[in-house]
């Protein structure tokens, strides 16, 4: 097996080459409307960079004055949701992101997740949209054991996911384009931190809607742009995530989209879906964003050593500080899960 070293230099030129040709194909047009409500009246909430990644790019993220939807603008293009996507979940970013889905909090959360449907029954068949690796349901199966977990997403990792036997099935490709083959399957439907990445957030509930059998329910948690951590750490905000986050969905916008669907909410939640990593996770990218880089591809070229000492001694020396950052937010959490700057929501909805 080639070290990360070797991947990183055999993916380079490839990069390298893309790039050469400019980002202005990875955009769309920008808008002068919002996709949500279509109103003309936008103002523009931030600009910000790659800050996990350090992929090249500026992007900006505008908010409508009507209905408070936030989403990206100009958004990235079919080529572009390639050049982001790849080496973030699969490929390079493949063994940082299993790491962080094993981790005592993923975990925590995935359990917090699956108790979430324990008031309104067992279901049989339970459909996870943006599945990953699939951890969220092998977590799933412990509070509810008699159910059969299906997983759906783009990447291969939905394929590992039912190798590993964490899902019973997979289902690689658009939620949207296989909703048709997937009509009324389904008991339970989730979308956890799903929606917000997806091109047309009101088709992908059309879609959960046409999957669920009748008095079945759908279970959405995405980011909260009304969150006051998100006005206070601005552009180092986490949940923003650019460029990967196209919408940032008001609650009552989602609740909306939902009743017009023919849904009816049964379940809100502000506190539980709380991720405590705000204050880890701003200061993770402030560093990112002034630290030498790594040994990336789609970096010109290696690091010098020197950059790599630099680096190297920078997050030493930081560390210390990120212990306490993590320890406050943990800390913190039961606190903030009772205010504002709780950083997402859950709503659970019944198909009638």
């Amino acid at each position: 097996m080639k070290t990360r070293s070797e991947q990183v230099a055999a993916h380079r030129p490839h990069y390298q080459d893309e790039l050469a040709h400019g980002l202005a194909r990875f955009f769309e047009p920008p808008r002068s409307t919002c996709p949500w409500c279509t109103s003309p009246r936008l103002r523009e909430r931030l600009r910000t960079t790659n800050h996990p990644q350090r992929k090249p790019g500026s992007f900006v993220l505008d908010t409508c004055h009507n209905c408070g939807h936030v989403f990206q603008n100009p958004r990235l293009s079919s080529e572009g949701l390639d050049f982001y996507y790849r080496d973030c979940y699969d490929g390079l970013g493949e063994a940082t992101m299993a790491r962080m889905a094993s981790s005592p909090l993923a975990v925590k959360l995935y359990r917090n997740r699956a108790r979430a449907m324990l008031p309104f029954g067992r279901p049989a068949r339970w459909l996870d949209v943006g599945t990953g690796h699939g951890h969220f349901c092998a977590e799933a199966r412990r509070l509810h054991p008699s159910t059969e977990f299906h997983g759906l997403d783009w990447g291969e990792g939905v394929e590992i996911a039912a190798r590993t036997g964490r899902i019973s099935r997979a289902y690689r490709g658009s939620f949207t384009g296989l909703a048709g083959q997937l009509a009324g399957h389904y008991d339970v439907v989730s979308m956890y931190h799903y929606l917000e990445h997806t091109l047309a957030p009101r088709h992908e509930l059309t879609a959960a809607r046409t999957v669920l059998r009748p008095g079945g329910h759908l279970l959405v948690e995405v980011p909260d742009p009304q969150s006051t951590a998100a006005r206070l750490l601005g552009r180092w905000w986490s949940p923003w995530l650019q460029p990967q986050h196209l919408h940032l969905i008001p609650l009552d916008n989602l609740r909306g989209a939902l009743t017009e669907q023919g849904f009816t909410i049964v379940a809100t939640d502000r506190k539980e879906p709380h991720i405590p990593t705000d204050l880890t996770s701003a200061a993770v990218n402030v560093l990112n964003s002034v630290l030498p880089g790594e040994d990336l591809p789609w970096l010109p070229k290696k690091p010098s050593p020197l950059g790599r000492g630099i680096r190297a001694l920078s997050l030493l020396a930081a560390a210390p500080a990120l212990l306490v950052l993590i320890g406050l937010d943990l800390l913190l959490a039961p606190l903030t899960r009772r205010t504002r700057l709780s950083n997402a929501y859950r709503v659970v909805a019944r198909r009638d």
